[in-house]
């Protein structure tokens, strides 16, 4: 037995005029960016415990977050879209915890991170997700396949309790794409960040509604939750977790790139010379590569510095 409440707050954390960087460990994929075949095998699944009651399963597409409760499990993010990657990431999530997966929360539509939806579902589970998720499948095309709606959507906050356990998800506007999701778990600190929190440089799905200019702002009310660890929707090389520290850092490097570029466009920057003389180095992230230096997000980002 399990109870779940749903509810929509007045929690408008002025999200107008916002300031945000499409973050994310994957490069674009075709026709509204996402994740891209790769050459090779995918890396192998991996699970660690974060803290009592919660795990990470690492691999085969965007961090997988798993709750175990009395009466069933929560999970955050299905990996890649196909039977090999599902199986591979049943058989982790029964190794941590015999019970049934009640819940799933999907943190965006982009395919490594929604792709097993119709698993889960057809598993038994309540699929959670943002209803602008369900709006960008509608067009969303990946060539891996279409992964399916969720079956439950939400439009500003979303609780899930079950077995005593609580989860909170949460959306503050547009950023890495127009749908993100948070889930926090306010027993244990713990929050899942899909894509708009990562281990690497970010990138914005303009094409999906994914927004530098708000991406700032997502950040500043996401600071408000009181947590001290992050599972990023991608992690650095040999971190699984983040700090609050980490996220802070992570936060105050989206400031300064959004705060530069803008400052650049102010001046009369040409839109084809703005991405190479953003100041990086010092923060350590790349902004000339294909994540950026395309035309659909390049256009994009210009346009909305330049409002």
């Amino acid at each position: 037995m399990f109870r779940e409440t749903m509810f929509t707050t007045s929690r408008l954390l002025a999200i107008a005029g916002l300031t945000t960087i499409l973050i994310s460990a994957q490069p674009p994929q075709g026709p509204g960016g996402g994740q891209p075949g790769r050459g090779g095998p995918p890396a192998a699944q991996a699970t660690q415990q974060i803290k009592p009651g919660l795990f990470v399963i690492t691999g085969a597409g965007g961090n997988t977050t798993v709750r175990v409760t009395p009466e069933g499990l929560i999970v955050v993010d299905t990996k890649n879209l196909g039977d090999q990657f599902y199986n591979a990431l049943a058989e982790q999530i029964k190794a941590i915890s015999p019970l049934p997966v009640k819940f799933v929360v999907v943190t965006h539509h982009h395919q490594d991170h929604c792709g097993n939806i119709q698993k889960f579902l057809d598993a038994g589970a309540t699929v959670v997700a943002h209803e602008n998720v369900k709006a960008s499948l509608v067009t969303y095309a990946p060539q891996q396949g279409k992964p399916a709606n969720p079956s439950v959507t939400y439009t500003k906050d979303y609780t899930i309790k079950l077995g005593g356990v609580e989860a909170d998800v949460h959306y503050y506007g547009r950023a890495h794409t127009s749908g993100d999701s948070f889930v926090y778990f306010p027993d244990l600190k713990v929050l899942s960040g899909g894509d708009s929190i990562v281990g690497a440089a970010p990138n914005v799905d303009f094409p999906f509604g994914g927004s530098a200019v708000e991406w700032v702002k997502v950040l500043d009310a996401v600071s408000e939750l009181d947590f001290d660890t992050v599972v990023p929707g991608h992690s650095a090389p040999g971190q699984t977790m983040m700090t609050r520290a980490d996220f802070d850092t992570f936060k105050t490097k989206l400031d300064t790139v959004v705060s530069r570029a803008r400052e650049l466009v102010k001046n009369g920057t040409p839109k084809d010379e703005l991405l190479a003389k953003i100041k990086t180095d010092d923060i350590g992230w790349n902004l000339t590569g294909p994540q950026w230096n395309n035309p659909q997000r390049l256009d994009a980002f210009y346009a909305e510095l330049s409002k």
